[in-house]
């Protein structure tokens, strides 16, 4: 947790290389940062978008895979290689003509990664995030929010797949990813975030 907490707080520019913050348990504030990220969701439901083909691959399946494997780089190498990784995988796999497994997969893992990152943001006071200039868990909801809307219109996925995958990502990979993370510590509940509104 605190290679975690340091990993993060480094990415961001808080505290130098090295240096390992204290504090308490992540998971303090999750109802917050989940409450922040649902916010920042409803974004993926805002512009409607013309049908696509449905997935011939099992969702589920790719969800908790792509959650197993971002949660054992960011257990082994940080959360700045995790990200770094997911910028990779967009910028790589968005190359398709057609919408894939594996960009899915670089869309789940942005989603979860920016889960973890809001959590930790969310145990320090607003003041002191404006003290040290970090982003606020609503800001890095919306930043995500807007990379994930971006993802998706690219391949023109309709808004009740979309709804469908948060969903899958929300009760399959989360509790994967925490629990690969935090063994031991009881997974947050997220905010299911509003019902996207079919246009």
């Amino acid at each position: 947790m605190q290679r975690l907490q340091r990993d993060v707080k480094e990415r961001a520019g808080l505290v130098p290389r090295g240096r390992r913050p204290a504090g308490p348990p992540v998971v303090r504030h999750a109802r917050l940062a989940a409450a922040a990220l649902a916010l920042g969701l409803s974004a993926f439901f805002v512009t409607p978008i013309s049908a696509a083909g449905k997935p011939d691959w099992d969702q589920v399946a790719n969800i908790k895979d792509a959650a197993v494997r971002i949660a054992e780089m960011q257990r082994t190498q940080g959360a700045t290689r995790a990200f770094a990784f997911i910028d990779d995988c967009y910028k790589t796999h968005s190359l398709s003509s057609e919408y894939t497994k594996a960009f899915e997969a670089c869309i789940a893992q942005d989603y979860l990664e920016t889960q973890i990152l809001a959590l930790v943001y969310s145990r320090l006071p607003p003041e002191t995030l404006d003290r040290l200039g970090a982003p606020k868990p609503q800001q890095l909801a919306q930043s995500m929010g807007q990379r994930v809307t971006a993802a998706f219109a690219t391949y023109k996925v309709p808004v009740v797949r979309v709804e469908a995958f948060k969903k899958i990502v929300d009760e399959h990979g989360f509790p994967i990813f925490f629990k690969a993370l935090f063994p031991g510590v009881e997974v947050p509940k997220l905010n299911k975030g509003p019902r996207p509104q079919q246009k």
